[in-house]
């Protein structure tokens, strides 16, 4: 997993730090005076990084809970079959939740995820993705806080793997394909 693999860049470390910056703003704006906590949920693993940076920039009182799902094994491409892996610790219900996501390309992983969170029955259900993939997309997904659009490539690196390598590079890269 050597970064000679990575053929470029296509969100460097200083457009991170932008990106995650807006959205924090974003977010802090939207959520202003809420009643009860800010609930963030991450999809691990490749949201931790994002998720960290990002609720250090949310400007309201939150917490944090995490699921795991997974449509990838080691793979490059989403099989579409969803399997949840780890579920939330808390309810959602009656609650504003912001539900965190690293990428989205097709989505078939995260609609399955908000028609989840939807049945649980949170106050409000928003959605906020560091990655979007348009062109891969096959199944609409609403986003309301959207970091970087990229080409429908293969990326890893800012918590986004291939077969679990690459998540700890500090920018966002196109893996060379085999």
């Amino acid at each position: 997993m050597d970064e000679k693999n990575i053929t470029k860049v296509l969100v460097s470390e200083e457009e991170i730090r932008e990106t995650v910056a807006r959205l924090g703003a974003e977010i802090t704006a939207t959520y202003q005076g809420l009643e009860r906590e800010l609930m963030v949920i991450g999809l691990l693993r490749g949201s931790f990084i994002f998720m960290a940076d990002l609720v250090r920039r949310i400007k309201v009182p939150l917490v944090v809970d995490f699921m795991t799902v997974s449509s990838y094994g080691d793979g490059t491409v989403s099989s579409g079959d969803v399997k949840v892996v780890m579920d939330l610790d808390s309810s959602i219900e009656d609650r504003d939740v912001l539900l965190v996501e690293d990428i989205v390309d097709t989505g078939r992983t995260f609609a399955k995820v908000i028609r989840m969170m939807r049945n649980r029955n949170p106050r409000s259900l928003r959605v906020c993705t560091f990655l979007n993939k348009p062109e891969a997309r096959v199944v609409d997904i609403p986003l309301d806080f959207c970091g970087v659009h990229i080409p429908n490539e293969f990326a890893v690196g800012y918590g986004l793997d291939y077969a679990q390598g690459y998540r700890h590079l500090p920018y966002v890269g196109v893996l060379q394909p085999d």
